[in-house]
């Protein structure tokens, strides 16, 4: 297999980091020098393992990118920047013809997807990365569909807790809720629990001091109407390897859907899962 060429965006962001550092080790991939990065940031160079990636501001991407496609070639992007960016960053990659695979969560999904379908690129995009919990998502989609209403009359709490450096709300614990519903729970994403605080995390969660900086804890909690029955479903990861892992075998898939000829389409996490 010809190695896949990516350029991981978000740098030097910690999940960013990380993917880079799998990337790196993996066979199956070259990482590009080189990475889009958000305006606050002043630094204009990366390192990762040893390995100097110029970070590139969003008013110098334009210029920058002809350069780079002329130096590379065909490449795919990585995106892991902040939610704020989610629809410019898809907006650039289709005008640039730049498949992408979209593990950043938050922005209007819904014109994130319809921004891919109306390009003639392709592009993975998924809240979440990991393929086990990708494959949690699954079971209860399939539950969702096959038995809907079965918890009707149950009441649903979520709560999730992240590094105080996540901005959103999960995007994961938003796609749990829209299968429970499905199950007949009414419940809002809005009214998810977050938790951002370090002290509470440590606390009262006993989450560990050494991923307070990288995790991700989710509860899923349904009770009876009478009290008397009560189900939990609970994730807990803590670091951020578990994520890069499932990147870099979407970066895989998406690669061969290009060699097929793909155009103008929108995989999912499951769909990397079922090859």
């Amino acid at each position: 297999m010809k190695s896949v060429k990516i350029m991981i965006n978000g740098l030097p962001g910690n999940v960013a980091s990380i993917i880079g550092g799998h990337a790196l080790q993996d066979p199956r991939i070259i990482l590009l020098p080189h990475s889009l990065t958000g305006p606050e940031i002043q630094a204009e160079r990366h390192t990762i393992a040893g390995r100097v990636i110029e970070l590139i501001q969003p008013a110098d991407r334009n210029k920058k990118m002809d350069a780079l496609l002329k130096t590379h070639g065909d490449f795919i992007s990585v995106d892991f920047t902040h939610p704020s960016a989610v629809n410019d960053n898809a907006k650039f990659y289709c005008k640039r013809g730049l498949p992408f695979v979209m593990g950043t969560t938050g922005g209007d999904r819904e014109k994130l997807i319809q921004t891919v379908l109306d390009s003639g690129i392709c592009a993975v995009i998924a809240p979440n990365m990991a393929k086990q919990i990708v494959g949690f998502q699954a079971m209860m989609e399939y539950a969702a569909n096959t038995f809907p209403g079965i918890f009707d009359g149950y009441t649903l709490t979520v709560k999730e807790s992240h590094q105080a450096g996540k901005a959103d709300t999960s995007g994961t614990a938003k796609a749990m809720v829209s299968c429970f519903n499905r199950m007949g729970l009414d419940f809002l994403p809005e009214a998810i629990a977050m938790e951002r605080d370090p002290a509470v995390q440590r606390e009262q969660w006993g989450i560990p001091e050494a991923y307070l900086s990288g995790h991700g804890w989710h509860t899923y909690r349904l009770t009876s109407p009478d009290k008397t029955v009560v189900f939990e479903f609970q994730h807990n990861v803590n670091g951020r390897d578990i994520y890069a892992e499932g990147t870099m075998d979407a970066v895989c898939y998406l690669d061969r859907k290009l060699k097929k000829g793909e155009r103008g389409r929108v995989f999912t996490m499951i769909d990397v899962l079922k090859t």
